[in-house]
């Protein structure tokens, strides 16, 4: 398998990036990484040799660049496919810029499979996500649940992607794609030295509360106390980076089966409420954190939690990792590394 060639992970300096970039060598895959350094740094990468010790070829390339992404692939004459995370990924802002968040999430991915097309390469892994089916009409979501009632700009740009992907499959057989729909992704590597670093104020709860218990943030604001569940805080689907990074591992085992346009769950079926996970972290940490109540953000839903049976009948692969070890290994790496990777917080 490892002699088909390399995989080009874009966007692999970033969290998700990062973590399957290192699953990906731990399984004897040779990688590229291209990323725009947008929303990530190369301190990631040279992390990822530390703990796996191998080197990654990196190119500061934007995916809106066809000249520089072909000098890439003129480079490498061996990739064989592309693992495609780049883009932005900020709900709010999307909803504030919708035409920046188009213009990068599509176009930028339309930049690339015309360039993958003029290399003859036709085998895609896309990071997709949960939020392309919208307000759930029933719980657990599977993937026969219907797409495209997003409630924001970011949904929807992963949205028209899985359509355009889906559209290349069906004119052309020689295409093979995998869209993985994630869950929530949280945790970080058992290392501690590669984990999520947000730019700014965190839009996701849980580096928000790794923030809190590491002095960044004076206190967790809970969107919503009224929605209905069980403690009327909302509820979603937590998933451990790594085991993530091991749905792609297993994504990648089949499309070289030759699939056509497949689509995937990664999530573990379980839900957690704000507070819940507010506790769980408290444990692992060993601090408080404060918390207020603020009213609901537009477009939040009560609960979403996936049905992830098909990724483990048809790719072999189950999330692992559970609540505790999420929070223990988010701590870890928070604690290490207090700012991120800035050097002047970094162990």
């Amino acid at each position: 398998m490892t002699s088909s060639g390399s995989i080009l992970v874009t966007g692999g300096a970033g969290y998700v990036g990062t973590h399957t970039v290192v699953e990906l060598l731990d399984s004897g895959y040779d990688v590229i990484v291209m990323d725009n350094l947008a929303n990530a740094s190369m301190e990631s990468l040279k992390r990822v040799k530390e703990i796996t010790g191998k080197d990654v070829p990196a190119f500061s390339v934007d995916l809106l660049d066809k000249g520089a992404m072909r000098n890439i692939f003129n480079k490498h004459k061996d990739i064989f496919c592309v693992m495609h995370f780049a883009g932005l990924k900020a709900v709010g802002e999307s909803c504030e810029k919708p035409l920046y968040y188009y213009r990068n999430n599509v176009g930028g991915t339309m930049s690339l499979l015309e360039v993958m097309q003029e290399f003859g390469i036709y085998n895609m892994i896309f990071s997709s996500s949960a939020t392309v089916y919208g307000a759930p009409s029933y719980l657990p979501i599977d993937e026969k649940h219907p797409v495209g009632g997003c409630t924001n700009p970011y949904g929807k740009s992963k949205y028209f992607i899985e359509e355009i992907l889906r559209d290349l499959c069906n004119a052309d057989s020689k295409w093979n794609v995998i869209l993985l729909r994630y869950f929530n992704p949280v945790g970080a590597h058992a290392s501690g030295k590669i984990g999520e670093d947000p730019q700014g104020v965190p839009n996701n709860l849980m580096p928000y509360i790794s923030q809190v218990a590491v002095g960044r943030r004076n206190e967790l604001t809970v969107y919503g106390n009224d929605y209905d569940t069980p403690d009327k805080t909302g509820v979603r689907d937590y998933i451990h980076v790594v085991d993530l990074a091991q749905g792609h591992v297993a994504a990648l085992k089949k499309l070289t089966e030759g699939c056509g346009c497949k689509v995937y769950n990664l999530g573990t079926g379980t839900g957690y409420s704000v507070l819940e996970m507010a506790k769980a972290f408290e444990k692992a940490s060993g601090k408080s954190i404060p918390f207020k109540f603020a009213d609901r953000r537009p477009g939040d839903i009560a609960s979403c939690y996936g049905d992830a049976t098909l990724a483990a009948k048809e790719l072999g692969w189950k999330a692992k990792l559970d609540l505790s070890k999420m929070c223990e290994d988010l701590w870890r790496w928070q604690s290490m590394n207090p700012t991120g990777f800035n050097k002047e917080g970094s162990s």
